[in-house]
């Protein structure tokens, strides 16, 4: 081989990696990403069933139930309500009527949460909770 055909064949191995590169990179990223619905999308259907979501809204009043570690409750976004249940321990700031974010997937027709998120003080409230209520008032 001559030099030139050394060359073209190192460049095309050094573009076949960039490009095997950035497909794993974002391949890695995609599977990664948790998306943010609101009850009402997720009683759409709009949610993924079996992946991983976050969702989120204000705790319905009067929906808290707890049984030892398993505690279950209602989200809403002042159209629908979503049930949720969790095991584990809950934010200190988690109670009725608050803003929270939930991480986890869909099971039939319960959020099962492997992560709950409440707002750090009287004032906040996550973005993504503000714009579902904000959605659902119109």
């Amino acid at each position: 081989m001559t030099k030139r055909q050394n060359r073209m064949v190192l460049v095309a191995l050094l573009l076949s990696g960039a490009v095997l590169a950035i497909t794993l990179l974002l391949q890695a990223l995609g599977s990664n990403t948790n998306y943010f619905y609101s009850p009402t999308e997720v009683a759409e259907g709009k949610a993924p069933i079996g992946k991983n979501f976050r969702l989120g809204g204000l705790v319905a009043k009067g929906s808290v139930v707890r049984k030892d570690m398993l505690v279950s409750f209602d989200v809403t976004d002042n159209k629908n309500k979503f049930t949720i249940e969790y095991t584990g321990i809950l934010p200190d700031l988690f109670r009725e009527g608050q803003g929270i974010i939930t991480t986890g997937s869909l099971v039939g027709e319960t959020f099962i949460a492997t992560e709950v998120l409440a707002k750090h003080d009287e004032n906040y409230m996550p973005p993504e909770v503000a714009d579902a209520l904000e959605k659902s008032k119109k």
